[in-house]
């Protein structure tokens, strides 16, 4: 009689990062410990990193998460690069993973390297025509300006509200979260950090990229 293989190295690595977290690890011990241990490259690494956490803490983060169809006569602030580049990811057919508490996260890590381009635009329309479609009352777009040309991404995002007849106001701020924090709206992001402190958090970008077709794969640990 045939057996099933056994997992892959990377599950099998994620099973144990959780089994570790549960029991109150660190995160980054428990992701060494996991990655040194199943021989995981960067790559997989990274994608535990953005997929992976404690049951209790995924499943709360879960609860919290709003639909994109509660937008209809609310305000919507967007934790902006976030959003976008976890957009432009699945544009171009990037690994996205659905992470444990439910968010679609990009595993790209572009961070300080990310240059604004056809892609952004392209992924701010698909943003911006959600939030106009669902009936969103207004959209603040909060963008970290260290980053590379954010006051003129700041500008053309300002284009296409316009342009799409949903009012708000797009900003290149110095810290995007201090903006964020408190806001009485629906705040968009897959960061956890900014998550856990909205009272409302939605993962718009998850959700327009459930809808696109082709549907980008979504890897799950």
């Amino acid at each position: 009689m045939s057996s099933a293989p056994p997992p892959s190295p990377l599950l099998q690595a994620a099973a144990d990062l959780r089994y570790l977290l549960a029991r109150g690890y660190g995160r980054e011990l428990g992701l060494k410990l996991t990655g040194d241990r199943w021989g995981l490259d960067q790559s997989e690494r990274r994608l535990l990193r953005r997929g992976v956490f404690a049951p209790a803490e995924a499943a709360a983060r879960r609860a919290r998460l709003r639909p994109l169809a509660e937008a209809v006569g609310q305000a919507v602030a967007l934790d902006g690069h976030n959003v976008l580049i976890t957009l432009e990811t699945a544009l171009g057919r990037g690994r996205l993973v659905l992470a444990d508490d439910g968010l679609v996260r990009d595993i790209a890590e572009l961070g300080r390297h990310h240059q604004p381009g056809p892609q952004t635009l392209a992924a701010a329309r698909l943003a911006i025509g959600s939030l106009a479609h669902a009936g969103a009352a207004s959209a603040l777009v909060l963008l970290e300006e260290r980053l590379p040309r954010s006051g003129e991404l700041a500008a053309r995002l300002r284009e296409l509200l316009l342009e799409s007849g949903l009012p708000g106001q797009a900003q290149a701020v110095p810290v995007p979260e201090e903006g964020l924090k408190g806001f009485a709206g629906l705040v968009a992001s897959s960061d956890r950090a900014v998550v856990d402190q909205a009272a409302r958090p939605l993962d718009l970008a998850g959700e327009i990229i459930r809808r696109l077709s082709p549907p980008p794969i979504l890897e799950s640990l």
